[in-house]
């Protein structure tokens, strides 16, 4: 495959972060109805909603800014930031148990998304090898289907096995693992620019 190691890096950087939040996403509803004080069903709607309206709300500002600053190290660093922050979340669900937490923890998580997206597309695009477009996404989206698929078919497993605390523990460590990744992501563009 004429895949380049930049673009095999931020692939797989988001894959663990992608698969990290795929452990939870699934059983997310149950985890809000039996470990939240009042929560229901109208809590998780809620919360849904709150994350993608703060993830919708700032993508726009946080293109702009990346598009407005030459370079790439601007929206390296967005999107590291960002990728950080939404690698925090999992770690303070542990803490969360009434209403308020979730959605101020789901609020976070959308404003760390909104930071990560734009700014990884930006860097993802730029650096996709000519004449070989549909294969860097077609690799892009092949593996965060698996490991989606695979976080899914785990993670009532293991909640049921080690507890949400311990799951939302493991979603933390892995997606701060991803997270890391990014600064071979940085070592590159650092060269290019030089």
């Amino acid at each position: 495959m004429k895949v380049n190691s930049l673009i095999k890096v931020l692939t797989f950087s988001d894959v663990l972060v992608v698969s990290g939040w795929g452990l939870i996403n699934p059983i997310f509803a149950v985890f809000v109805t039996k470990h939240i004080e009042g929560g229901n069903i109208e809590l998780v709607g809620l919360a849904v909603c709150v994350y993608w309206i703060l993830r919708a709300s700032f993508q726009i500002p946080f293109s702009r800014f990346i598009d407005s600053h030459k370079g790439e190290i601007d929206d390296f660093l967005v999107m590291a930031i960002g990728s950080f922050l939404m690698s925090l979340m999992p770690f303070l669900y542990m803490f969360a148990f009434k209403p308020v937490h979730v959605i101020l923890l789901q609020g976070v998580t959308g404003f760390a998304s909104a930071m990560v997206s734009p700014a990884w597309l930006a860097i993802f695009t730029r650096h996709v090898e000519k004449n070989a477009e549909a294969q860097s996404w077609g690799l892009y989206n092949a593996s965060v289907g698996y490991s989606i698929a695979l976080a899914g078919a785990l993670s009532g497993f293991l909640a049921g096995k080690f507890g949400f605390q311990t799951l939302y523990f493991i979603v933390g460590i892995i997606c701060t693992f991803g997270s890391t990744f990014l600064f071979f992501v940085y070592q590159d563009l650092r060269k290019e620019e030089k």
